[in-house]
């Protein structure tokens, strides 16, 4: 049974789902996607509300790094792309070329924008750090004002103790 829940932040209430064995998804109100919630699921924080917690600390600038349990299910390539992704430091940036290049594929630019916009937990693996070849801001399933707020929050909070 598919359980969600909603998380009301700077970029807007984010649909969380999963079952009783972890988040499987995180989406943004504003995704083109239809994230549901899909008939038949069922309205429950309860089994998300670590996550739910570390959510509100990231949003108030005290949560740099979320622990996630497993990588979430895609193809190997996009398991090495959110992997990698979640070595992009807290306040950084890196282009979709860089991160290409970190998996061994230094042609795979495209393929990489491909898999972050394939990304299931938005913010936990941290998509919104990707950035175009000169910096410019592309791209993103929630929109480019949230990747913009995510960006900036991190960057505000980047070098506080």
């Amino acid at each position: 049974m598919t359980l969600y829940c909603y998380v009301d932040g700077p970029v807007g209430r984010l649909l969380v789902a999963g079952d009783r064995t972890g988040v499987k998804r995180i989406h943004f109100p504003t995704s083109k996607k239809n994230n549901g919630p899909e008939p038949g699921w069922q309205e429950n924080p309860r089994p998300f509300q670590g996550l739910i917690d570390d959510l509100k600390r990231y949003f108030a600038g005290g949560l740099r790094r979320f622990s996630l349990n497993g990588v979430p299910q895609g193809t190997v390539f996009q398991r090495k792309v959110w992997r990698a992704l979640g070595q992009v430091p807290y306040g950084a940036t890196a282009t979709y070329g860089q991160v290409a290049r970190a998996i061994g594929r230094p042609n795979a630019a495209r393929a990489v924008g491909a898999a972050c916009g394939q990304n299931p937990l938005s913010i936990v693996i941290p998509c919104h750090r990707v950035v175009g070849q000169t910096g410019k801001l592309t791209g993103f399933g929630g929109g480019l004002a949230a990747k913009q707020t995510l960006l900036t929050l991190e960057q505000r909070n980047a070098h506080s103790p």
